[in-house]
């Protein structure tokens, strides 16, 4: 980065960090949130003046709008983290793992019961996948299925892998929230 790019950016940092610190701590949960934020903001801020074609022109704005976004990802991403995939007593895992293995395994000549919860689960997943749509479910179906690599599909379809990702992050967000009683049903019934 030139010297003078370098000094601009410096300026710019020591001139909004408090107010921009301020404002983000009062829409966060704590400190330490509220400091990554501040850090990513900042990052952004000089990533953006080193390769951007086009100057920032009204810096105030753009930092502030950069702040509420990185905010508001933060907070998704938090909550994210925070879901259970399955409640966490120590029974669960080995529930799943056998409920794992009924439904996929490849045996011969299953039970007329497991015929039925097998058909109902698929049935129930391909409902869900139904109403995704077609780029979620086709980056979902390409790497759950299928098993191809995100990198050799962003390859083949000139899609970015961080597009691709996206998809199907909200694909299989869609996919929880919509089989969680299924899900419910099939561990704790």
């Amino acid at each position: 980065m030139p010297k003078q790019k370098q000094h601009d950016t410096a300026k710019l940092i020591v001139e909004y960090q408090s107010q921009l610190k301020s404002f983000i701590r009062k829409r966060t949960d704590n400190k330490e949130d509220a400091e990554d934020i501040l850090q990513n903001v900042f990052y952004q801020l000089v990533k953006t003046v080193n390769t951007a074609m086009n100057p920032i022109e009204d810096v105030s704005a753009w930092l502030y709008r950069v702040a509420r976004n990185t905010i508001i990802n933060h907070a998704i991403k938090k909550r994210e983290e925070e879901m259970p995939v399955y409640r966490n007593d120590e029974g669960d895992m080995e529930i799943l793992e056998n409920l794992s293995e009924v439904l996929f395994n490849d045996e011969t000549s299953p039970s007329p019961e497991i015929e039925y919860l097998r058909s109902l689960v698929w049935t129930e997943l391909e409902n869900a996948l139904a109403e995704l749509p077609s780029e979620q479910r086709e980056i979902y179906e390409l790497t759950e299925s299928e098993g191809i690599p995100v990198k050799e599909i962003a390859q083949a379809t000139g899609v970015p892998v961080n597009t691709l990702l996206s998809r199907k992050h909200y694909a299989v967000s869609h996919l929880r929230k919509r089989l969680a009683w299924l899900y419910n049903d099939l561990i704790y019934n």
